[in-house]
């Protein structure tokens, strides 16, 4: 009993090492990750890819109302999994840090500069009493000096840099297929499509394409645009055709 009343301390409080050393509020709110629909994020010569995930759960649900992939600035995407509500905290923080940073400097704000910035914020809430850790993950893409960039928050604060990253649900599935398929030399067509066939992997069929957002920003014009319903169409078509062959 006393050992199960310990063990309850240590899961009660964020901000409480356990005696191995873990954080317990930090790990539940990596599982609340894990419950999310999933977000896909490449970079390619051209440009960054961000994909998501948007299926809803009751079809009286509009789908414009489930947003996944977010603007910052003009040059920085966010796509998310995880809790929404706390999504869109740290969302709207990075879009005051990048405004910020325009009037401040006069400059846009670097895709890391950013990325450290809210994780940071992200780490405070995992050793302040009385808050909880976000339950939620980001994928930031942008462009930086001309280059792709592809950073991953975590739940505890820490960021990693990527070529190729997912999160949310059934993410070690579509990580897996990244890891197989990934190519530096795709163009953003091509990213496009892994992404979306990412997607797909946990499941036996493709995904609808109403199921799926998908932006884009590239080195040309340095500008988040979202694919068209009609783009992800045929590329679904083509990845079912693929898919078919093999």
């Amino acid at each position: 009993m006393q050992g199960q009343s310990q063990q309850q301390a240590y899961d009660r409080g964020n901000t409480i090492f356990s005696p191995d050393g873990r954080l317990y509020q930090v790990e539940y709110a990596r599982e609340a990750v894990k419950r999310g629909t999933a977000s896909v994020g490449l970079l390619t010569p051209d440009g960054v890819v961000l994909a998501a995930n948007r299926q809803v759960s009751s079809s009286l649900m509009e789908r414009s109302s489930v947003e996944k992939i977010h603007t910052v600035d003009d040059h920085i995407g966010i796509a998310s999994a995880g809790h929404v509500a706390d999504a869109r905290q740290l969302v709207d923080l990075a879009r005051r840090r990048a405004q910020g940073e325009q009037l401040r400097y006069g400059q846009r704000i670097g895709v890391e500069t950013l990325t450290r910035s809210i994780t940071d914020h992200i780490q405070e809430y995992t050793q302040t009493g009385g808050a909880r850790p976000f339950g939620v993950a980001l994928l930031v893409g942008g462009i930086e000096n001309g280059e792709p960039r592809l950073f991953e928050t975590d739940p505890s604060g820490t960021d990693y840099e990527w070529q190729a990253a997912a999160v949310g649900g059934d993410r070690d599935v579509i990580q897996d297929y990244l890891e197989e398929n990934y190519r530096t030399d795709f163009d953003v067509d091509g990213g496009i499509e892994l992404a979306v066939s990412a997607l797909s992997a946990p499941t036996d069929g493709v995904v609808a394409a109403e199921d799926v957002d998908v932006a884009t920003i590239t080195t040309d014009d340095e500008s988040l645009q979202s694919v068209s319903n009609d783009r992800l169409e045929s590329i679904l078509a083509d990845v079912d055709e693929d898919g078919a062959d093999e």
